[in-house]
């Protein structure tokens, strides 16, 4: 699957911010911004830190497949082309506030608050919100929280929701024909020039995602659970996702 190229020649210029997963570089153009994507990798709010050899060409990458399919299902977004391996072009956004979860199937903090048993399905996609706040640990929040704290207004806070749905109905399919469970998904969305777009990216590190047969994890959850097999997990998924021709074909991560 090919990604564009960006429609624009920048300069990149000082960095803005560095993340768990990607830094945020300004350009020479004040709307735009290039994310350069790590290999870094965090788990439980950053107690747990290593690397994942590869896993910011996969995430740059997939988030660039992943950005032009939902741009095609009439999902605005951020992503204006690709510049490198690791570099991604994207609007500059005010980002909102608020991370959104997309659950198909029980799994990681849904299990637990449930009890319910991991891999069990959900007949109708649930749609949580958390606080993005590293030093409150994102904790879970709902529509009231949202109107107390300003974090959106109700018309945003109504189309984030419609947009996550729709983001769902889109990449659920799409990878399930590709032989990828979409489990669960976090998603942030932010304002730019009066409109509102999905930001942030779409990747094994965003994302859960099993072996459609098997169940295999092929995300982070092999990071945060010390599974083993975690470069060749998110190899994999850049395989059936955006370069077939890659190396990863496997039978088991064992």
């Amino acid at each position: 699957m090919s990604t564009r190229r960006a429609p624009v020649n920048v300069e990149t210029r000082e960095k803005l911010y560095e993340g768990k997963a990607k830094i945020v570089y300004a350009t020479d153009h004040p709307e735009l911004i290039v994310q350069y994507f790590k290999d870094d990798a965090t788990a439980f709010n950053a107690l747990k830190r290593g690397t994942i050899v590869g896993k910011g060409v996969v995430n740059n990458r997939m988030s660039a497949a992943m950005f032009a399919r939902l741009e095609r299902a009439k999902v605005p977004t951020h992503y204006l082309g690709t510049l490198s391996d690791r570099e991604m072009l994207c609007r500059r956004l005010d980002i909102i506030k608020i991370e959104t979860i997309v659950r198909n199937v029980v799994a990681g903090s849904l299990a637990k608050r449930t009890g319910l048993e991991e891999g069990t399905p959900i007949g109708q996609p649930i749609v949580e919100l958390y606080y993005k706040s590293d030093p409150l640990g994102d904790p879970m929040i709902n529509d009231d929280h949202v109107r107390m704290m300003k974090l959106a207004t109700p018309a945003e806070l109504a189309w984030i929701r419609r947009m996550a749905l729709r983001i769902n109905r889109v990449l659920r399919p799409h990878l399930l024909r590709r032989g990828l469970l979409l489990v669960d998904f976090k998603l942030e969305f932010g304002r730019a020039g009066g409109r509102r777009y999905l930001g942030d990216e779409i990747s094994p590190d965003t994302c859960r995602l099993w072996d459609r047969k098997t169940r295999e994890k092929l995300d982070k959850d092999r990071f945060r659970r010390d599974l083993g097999g975690v470069e060749e997990a998110y190899q994999e998924v850049y395989r059936r996702l955006v370069d077939p021709t890659a190396p990863g074909s496997r039978t088991s991560l064992q």
